[in-house]
């Protein structure tokens, strides 16, 4: 890869998104409309003593879940629509090499991630009053790392579509099974061995337990660590492979 590039790619597509005030609106205010129908639907519910409320518990989650569905969403569709349009074939007869272009995606999606996980957090902290052991910069920067993992993801599957339709398709193979196996609705350690074992090769299992390990603990663990290193790490494979299978066209 060349910084120089890099660089350029990573301005174009942050100006591209700029000027795409529905994917904008998206990004920064559909969070925070899902974190206010969260709370007003537990805002009655009682609370034991010493124990986090239900909002506590899946906000949280959920902080790091939204960047993770909607940056999968945009950036499938968009890269999608870079080939449709022929734009991608004409910046490959470019020096641009597609790690160029796929790590430059990679990067400006996630400095849009930061500011929606800024936003969110915000929303869910002063004006929900959220509750954690943790500091709320971890949890932004958990919900960024996530949100690249949601673009990586998104980048490598839309190598496999022709059509914005079958880039949504993806959602429910790629998407909703982690959703289901990250332990947001039954702890990991309750499942099935099978599916506990499924879980463990899921990268969205690791980025709920590192916000799992900020809610509950004041000082950042060698676990929550681990599970953002192996979020990372995720992240660089699915970029890689998603070079190797960008096709110039759709078709």
């Amino acid at each position: 890869m060349s910084p120089r590039i890099l660089a350029a790619t990573t301005g174009r597509i942050l100006r591209q998104l700029r000027h795409d005030r529905r994917t904008v609106a998206l990004l920064v205010v559909v969070p925070a409309v899902l974190l206010t129908l969260l709370y007003y639907m537990f805002d009655n519910e009682p609370v034991q003593p010493g124990t986090p409320s239900t909002f506590d518990r899946i906000s949280l989650i959920m902080l790091g879940v939204f960047p993770f569905v909607i940056m999968f969403l945009v950036t499938s569709i968009a890269m999608l629509r870079e080939r449709t349009t022929g734009t991608l074939e004409r910046l490959l007869t470019t020096p641009l090499g597609r790690l160029d272009l796929l790590f430059g995606y990679g990067i400006a999606f996630g400095l849009a991630a930061t500011v929606q996980a800024v936003i969110s957090a915000a929303v869910a902290y002063w004006l929900f009053d959220l509750h954690t052991a943790g500091s709320a910069g971890l949890v932004v920067l958990i919900a960024a790392v996530n949100a690249v993992l949601g673009v990586a993801l998104g980048l490598f599957c839309s190598a496999f579509a022709r059509t914005e339709f079958q880039a949504v398709q993806f959602m429910p193979i790629v998407v909703i099974p982690q959703l289901l196996l990250c332990g947001l609705f039954v702890a990991r350690e309750q499942m099935a061995d099978w599916l506990w074992w499924l879980s463990k090769v899921l990268p969205l299992s690791y980025a709920v337990e590192a916000l799992q390990e900020v809610g509950a603990h004041a000082e950042p663990t060698g676990v929550m660590w681990r599970d953002l290193a192996v979020v990372a790490g995720a992240v660089i494979a699915a970029l890689v492979l998603a070079s190797a299978t960008l096709r110039r066209r759709t078709g």
